[in-house]
């Protein structure tokens, strides 16, 4: 498996050694900027930071090649499903998206967007891939994320790390096998057989119950000099709470 990017440094080696211009080195640079602040205190299920997930996703598709706004949607994916806008919020809002185009232009907000609106579940993948053949290169483009996704959470095993492990492993198993064919269909057969061969890692490996944490999902961590602003963001979710 290559050795894939998990800190901006790394990741600016790699698209440099890839032969990426300095230009799109810098805009992945820009990126990551925006990134650092919209995931503060931020973790995977597993414990590992969620700016590291994003740089991986980015990186596997460095290493695929593919273009760099690709490669930018990868790092900034999660903007809307788990960035930190200020209000506690999460989803796409015309605010946010304005936000985003600002910082990183419409091209690659629109990218983001797309991948937001791509609901992927058990109940969704098997359509997704049935109209693969039928979707616009733009369409394939997000697919082509979402499958970078997929192989960074399972690269090093993190699925095994979470209080769910179980749920997680059958979901990979009986689902994400999807994937690979997937990944085949749209031309890029080492990501297939990536996928292939991480899945089969997780699906034999065993892991500690000593190092799983307590969460399902991603979770935040904030300082206690955040508490005080953490107070005024709950006071304003409960505000607008309809009580019964």
């Amino acid at each position: 498996m290559f050795p894939y990017a998990q800190t901006n440094l790394q990741l600016y080696r790699q698209l440099a050694v890839e032969g990426y211009p300095s230009a799109d080195v810098e805009t992945v640079a820009r990126a990551h900027e925006v990134a650092l602040t919209l995931f503060p205190g931020t973790y995977r299920g597993s414990g590992k930071p969620f700016v590291s997930h994003l740089v991986g996703t980015a990186s596997v598709l460095v290493w695929l090649r593919a273009r760099v706004p690709l490669v930018v949607t990868g790092l900034l994916h999660a903007a809307y499903t788990h960035g930190e806008f200020g209000n506690g919020w999460r989803g796409m809002s015309d605010v946010k998206r304005t936000t985003i185009r600002r910082e990183i232009g419409e091209e690659i907000e629109d990218l983001i967007a797309r991948y937001t609106q791509l609901t992927w579940r058990r109940s969704t993948i098997p359509a997704i891939g049935a109209r693969l053949d039928a979707m616009s290169p733009l369409e394939r483009d997000v697919l082509l994320v979402r499958l970078a996704n997929e192989l960074e959470d399972h690269l090093d095993l993190g699925i095994l790390y979470h209080a769910d492990h179980e749920r997680r492993r059958a979901f990979m198993e009986a689902d994400l096998a999807a994937t690979v064919e997937m990944a085949e269909r749209l031309g890029v057969p080492v990501l297939a057989k990536a996928l292939t061969e991480t899945f089969a890692e997780i699906g034999s490996a065993r892991v500690s119950a000593a190092l799983r944490r307590p969460h399902e999902e991603s979770f935040q961590i904030f300082p206690a000099s955040h508490r005080p602003r953490l107070r005024v963001v709950l006071s304003h979710l409960l505000a607008r709470r309809p009580w019964r």
